[in-house]
């Protein structure tokens, strides 16, 4: 059962690569990678997906891959409150360019029921998350503001449930919900995917060590970084 406990925090390891589309090839294999060794170790591999434009086009790449999919079980690292056909929603662009394509169970697609509000969504969420032990892999990307998932700097966030509602998101749509700090990085390993010059300025802020949602999610195990020229130097 999983629990929101306090995290032992570890420094993640940088990678940087030539351009976003060769950083999405090696983030690839490495999903793959990591369900091999899942299934092949416990019989599932328990994934956290992000959202954002990197991801979108791992996840149409991974939709192209051969993997034992029956044993896979998807989870969503935050969710928007709007209509569960909304192109803005990361569940909608997590079937569109995956899961549409690949036989995972829909038994074992977890998604958030954000179209019942935040509150009723995350309570809902938080129950579904009790029955993980750890997620095997956990994505994150990180926004040009610093937030990561729905969780943003300068909000104050409670530290117990697993899931927590989104109530005032500097960025539409306000009403979120999101995973916890805590049940982030409750993870076997995390990859964190930073792209675009967009991005510089947060990453400066990082190696700097100004505190913001995504340098307090960590790992049991394995935390990467994997960044993209432009985010790292800020050229285009």
């Amino acid at each position: 059962m999983m629990t929101s406990a306090s995290p032992t925090f570890t420094k993640p390891v940088w990678q940087l690569f030539d351009n976003a589309t060769v950083l999405a090839e090696q983030a690839t294999q490495d999903i793959l990678n990591a369900a091999e060794s899942a299934i092949s170790q416990r019989g599932a591999f328990h994934l956290v997906l992000a959202g954002g434009t990197t991801p979108k086009v791992i996840y149409r790449l991974l939709a192209k891959t051969d993997s034992d999919w029956q044993h896979w079980h998807v989870y969503l690292g935050d969710e928007r409150c709007l209509s569960p056909d909304d192109a803005e929603r990361n569940s909608v662009m997590a079937s569109e360019c995956l899961l549409n394509d690949v036989s995972i169970p829909d038994s074992q697609v977890h998604f958030i029921p954000s179209e019942l509000g935040s509150d009723a969504a995350a309570a809902a969420y938080d129950k579904v998350l009790q029955n993980v032990g750890q997620f095997d892999m956990v994505l994150l990307g990180m926004g040009e503001d610093g937030h990561t998932a729905s969780l943003f700097p300068g909000h104050i966030y409670p530290e117990g449930p697993l899931a927590l509602p989104v109530l005032n998101a500097p960025k539409p749509p306000p009403e979120r919900v999101s995973l916890s700090s805590a049940c982030l990085s409750n993870n076997d390993q995390i990859l964190i995917l930073i792209t675009g010059q967009s991005k510089h300025d947060r990453v400066l802020d990082w190696i700097s060590g100004v505190d913001m949602p995504i340098t307090n999610i960590t790992t049991n195990n394995q935390a990467s970084v994997y960044c993209d020229k432009e985010a790292w130097t800020g050229d285009a």
